[in-house]
C-alpha cells in the first residue's frame, strides 16, 4: 500500500486550507494545529511556495491504538498537508491504513482502515 493519498483541488490555497478545517470537524476530528512551513522557511530566508500541515486528531481513535501499541505515537496526530505546486494545489496525506506495514504486530489494522476511510474522506470532499 502506498502510504500517501493525493488529490489535486481546483480550490486556491487558502480556501482549500479551509475546506479541510471544516470536513475535519464535520468527520469527528479535531484540527490540533496547523503548522504554516512556507511562513516558517521565510522567516529563515527560505522561500518556498505555499505549504499548511494540518494536524488532525479523534481522541477515540488515538486512545485505541496507543492502547494496543505506544509506537503508534510516532504517526499521530494524523497530517493532511495543503500545498501549491507549480501553480495547481494540491492535498495530501498520510495513509493510517498503512502504519502496520511499519509494525505488523501492533494488531491495529482495523481501527488503521476506519481512520484511513475517514482521513482519505476528508481529503476527496475539501478538494
Amino acid at each position: 500500500m502506498d502510504f500517501e493519498y493525493r488529490v489535486e483541488s481546483k480550490k486556491p490555497f487558502p480556501d482549500a486550507v479551509a475546506a479541510v478545517e471544516a470536513k475535519t470537524a464535520e468527520k469527528g476530528f479535531r484540527v490540533l494545529h496547523v503548522h504554516d512551513v512556507q511562513a516558517t522557511l521565510g522567516e529563515k530566508g527560505f522561500q518556498r511556495e505555499p505549504l499548511k500541515i494540518i494536524e488532525v486528531c479523534n481522541a477515540k481513535f488515538a486512545h485505541q491504538v496507543l492502547s494496543k501499541d505506544m509506537k503508534m505515537s510516532l504517526f499521530l496526530p494524523c497530517k493532511i498537508n495543503v500545498f501549491t505546486q507549480g501553480g495547481k494545489t494540491h492535498l495530501s496525506a498520510l495513509r493510517p491504513a498503512a502504519m502496520p506495514q511499519f509494525f505488523p504486530q501492533s494488531g491495529i489494522e482495523d481501527v488503521a482502515q476506519e481512520v484511513d476511510r475517514i482521513i482519505t474522506s476528508i481529503v476527496d470532499e475539501a478538494k
